[in-house]
């Protein structure tokens, strides 16, 4: 059914969550592709012109580096699920990011969380969440965190 699985994680452990789902996602749908997606933010114009261009562009670098890190811990956990794990890291807004990275690599399903680094203060869905929903082609499946409940 499913041949394509796109997983964002923001690197909170709420994000995580999903990944349990991916797992059971996988094994009934004859081990699909996973690619799992995390989104750096580049800085404000208004920010590089306060720290300057050289130290925002050593941020971004070490917060690629880790995220990279991160997401190769993290496909580890799934390689024996799925099909293939890849790991991607995109520059940009997390969901615009996310809805380009859908539409540009066919993927079949978005698996993601409702709430994660923001956490459920911000509102009833993740604001990334629900911009996604709202503008996907792709199906779409989102857990929300146990203590995420309203």
């Amino acid at each position: 059914m499913y041949e394509k699985i796109l997983v964002p994680l923001d690197g909170s452990k709420e994000s995580e969550t999903i990944l349990d789902h991916v797992r059971m996602i996988a094994g009934a749908c004859g081990n699909p592709k996973v690619v799992v997606l995390r989104c750096v933010e580049p800085f404000s114009p208004s920010a590089v012109n306060y720290v300057g261009t050289d130290r925002a562009q050593e941020a971004l670098k070490k917060e690629t580096e880790a995220a990279e890190e991160y997401l190769s811990y993290v496909a580890d956990s799934l390689r024996t699920h799925c099909g293939g794990v890849e790991t991607v890291v995109v520059e940009g807004r997390p969901a615009e990011a996310i809805l380009e990275y859908a539409d540009a690599n066919e993927v079949d399903l978005i698996a993601m969380t409702t709430h994660g680094a923001s956490g459920p203060a911000k509102w009833a869905v993740g604001s990334t969440t629900e911009r996604v929903m709202r503008h996907t082609k792709s199906a779409l499946l989102t857990v929300t965190p146990e203590g995420s409940r309203a």
